[in-house]
């Protein structure tokens, strides 16, 4: 998918070398429909330069500044040089990412999909995520939850998550913490059993999160959380150690949260 508008000032934008003059290099703006820009001499690289072609060449992808945009005279001003080499990575990623998503619509609706249901799928998706491949990412670890913001109808919704689940690889983290688990009365180790499984969500815990409990050493046991994200996994280790925590001090236990290991055998 390509834009039809115009880029905005300041934007960086992915392009390929379409003819390089003396004077600078024209760009064909890979993300916009029918849009090119020229990089002045001056903005292909720092410091003098004796020719342009010692630092680009035709058919190269680079990564560019929208330095101005005058629609009227169809004029795009790019910068090269302003773009450091993190920005640049970054860039390229986030361009490579919408062209599988732009590949995995084709797939959930058909390579013959018209361009009013490809148009009405993707700005659905878009006004409740920054980019079709965020959509996609979500899909595939929420599912049709996911979607439930986005204005699709039920076999659209179906398709997306379908597609997702079956193309897109999702990140996943992990984090460790501990909880020391005590309880003095004589039924202790059936309370403490119930509080185990009370961390663990009692098998409910939400889609796209595994979590396991296991016995380190008395009164320790570890809780592990794989998530696709940081917050996600934070969130649900601590909310798994609270879990515990209310179920054990219903029957008059303790129980102590922490991150490191008490004791560092085994």
């Amino acid at each position: 998918m390509k834009y039809s508008g115009w880029p905005d000032k300041g934007e960086l934008v992915v392009g390929k070398v379409d003819d390089i003059a003396d004077f600078g290099v024209f760009v064909d703006l890979e993300e916009y429909e029918d849009k090119r820009g020229l990089a002045h001499i001056s903005e292909v690289a720092s410091g003098w330069i004796k020719n342009v072609r010692d630092h680009v060449r035709e058919g190269q992808t680079v990564v560019a500044k929208v330095l101005d945009v005058n629609e009227s005279s169809q004029q795009i001003d790019l910068s090269i040089k302003d773009v450091n080499e993190h920005q640049r990575k970054e860039k390229i990623q986030e361009w490579k990412n919408e062209q599988k998503a732009d590949k995995w619509m084709s797939l959930a609706f058909g390579e013959d999909v018209s361009d009013e249901q490809y148009s009405a799928v993707a700005n659905a998706v878009l006004t409740e995520f920054e980019s079709l491949y965020e959509g996609f990412e979500q899909a595939a670890i929420h599912g049709a939850a996911a979607l439930e913001g986005v204005d699709l109808d039920e076999d659209e919704v179906e398709a997306f998550v379908e597609t997702a689940r079956e193309n897109v690889s999702v990140p996943y983290v992990n984090v460790t913490g501990y909880v020391d688990l005590r309880c003095p009365t004589g039924d202790g180790v059936e309370h403490i059993r119930d509080a185990l499984k009370a961390a663990g969500g009692n098998g409910d815990v939400p889609e796209g999160v595994e979590l396991e409990v296991t016995y380190v050493g008395s009164p320790e046991y570890r809780i592990k959380v794989r998530a696709p994200d940081y917050k996600t996994a934070e969130s649900e280790l601590e909310t798994a150690a609270d879990r515990a925590r209310s179920a054990i001090e219903t029957h008059g236990g303790t129980a102590q949260y922490h991150r490191e290991r008490h004791e560092d055998d085994e």
